[in-house]
């Protein structure tokens, strides 16, 4: 069962290596649900830095250059090494690099391969005896030249202290995921709704999703449909065509919350949006995310997020 919310006491670390034409997107779908989850969590939780293997600028494949923070070698420990190529992998393959990266994946917990990434790390033998995925367009080749690898055909594989994706798309899930894993389905949910608009719980389940029981989904797509008026559970059970007992347990082991529990993060997450994003007063936004005061809905901010009203919308 996931765990719905998580807390640490200190941010989790995370080295982002990049390579010469590396893939804006897939560096972005890393990034930004991170900042995402810093900005939406009570407290922060992932701490970044940007290396190159000698410190200088690298350009995308699209021409943006990047600054790193550091070289390579100026790392001391992490807990995540993402390794981010995608064009011109052969030539990132050198004596050199493959030293680099063995000697970095001492000092990490868990090293992350992106796109081509993964080639670099089976070249260096940190993937020697795992399964992994690469990008699709490199997969055969990939299972060819790698034979102590168990390639397979996956958006996001994990194996031991190895994780691989496939391209830019399936960095997004992998963050996600990491997300969860670090704080919790409830932020999840919310970075979710931030980047995607909510459409993927309602929307036919893919590989990585967040929720993957067609029923939570469906759960879910109402109560964000219903957030000024709420329904009530068994109201939410008969318009599921279920019962009020299924529809909890399928939640808790989607989610690891009761339908209630999310349905009353939803409205306190719409809340929030509106407070911090707009200048509607708080008996307004109570109206609109279904409470019966303002006074009601300062007291539940308070209870969730620690603040009143004014503190988010000052922050």
């Amino acid at each position: 069962m996931p765990d719905w919310t998580k807390s640490s006491t200190a941010p989790t670390r995370i080295a982002i290596l990049v390579f010469e034409s590396f893939s804006n997107l897939c560096l972005a779908n890393c990034l930004e649900p991170l900042r995402a989850a810093n900005t939406l969590a009570p407290r922060r939780g992932f701490d970044w830095e940007i290396l190159t293997m000698d410190g200088l600028p690298r350009r995308s494949s699209s021409g943006l250059m990047i600054l790193p923070d550091a070289a390579l070698n100026a790392l001391v420990s992490c807990d995540y090494l993402f390794v981010v190529a995608s064009y011109h992998h052969e030539r990132h393959d050198t004596a050199d690099t493959r030293r680099a990266l063995q000697w970095a994946a001492r000092r990490a917990r868990v090293v992350v391969g992106f796109d081509t990434g993964p080639w670099l790390l089976a070249a260096a033998g940190l993937l020697d005896g795992r399964r992994a995925t690469v990008h699709r367009d490199l997969l055969e080749e990939f299972t060819e030249r790698f034979l102590s690898v168990t390639a397979e055909h996956a958006r996001v594989l994990r194996d031991g202290p190895r994780m691989t994706c496939a391209g830019a798309m399936s960095a997004l899930d992998l963050t996600l995921g990491l997300i969860s894993d670090h704080l919790g389905m409830a932020l999840r949910l919310d970075v979710e709704a931030l980047f995607l608009h909510g459409d993927l719980p309602v929307a036919p389940a893919q590989e990585g999703a967040a929720v993957g029981d067609p029923l939570v989904r469906r759960a879910l797509g109402l109560m964000r449909d219903h957030v000024e008026k709420p329904l009530a559970l068994g109201d939410l059970a008969r318009r599921l065509s279920c019962h009020a007992r299924t529809l909890d347990r399928r939640f808790r082991a989607a989610l690891g919350a009761a339908p209630g529990m999310v349905y009353r993060h939803q409205r306190l997450s719409a809340a929030r949006k509106l407070v911090e994003n707009t200048r509607l007063g708080i008996a307004e936004v109570a109206l609109r995310c279904g409470y019966e005061s303002p006074a009601a809905l300062t007291r539940a901010l308070r209870r969730q997020y620690g603040k009143a009203p004014r503190d988010l919308r000052k922050s």
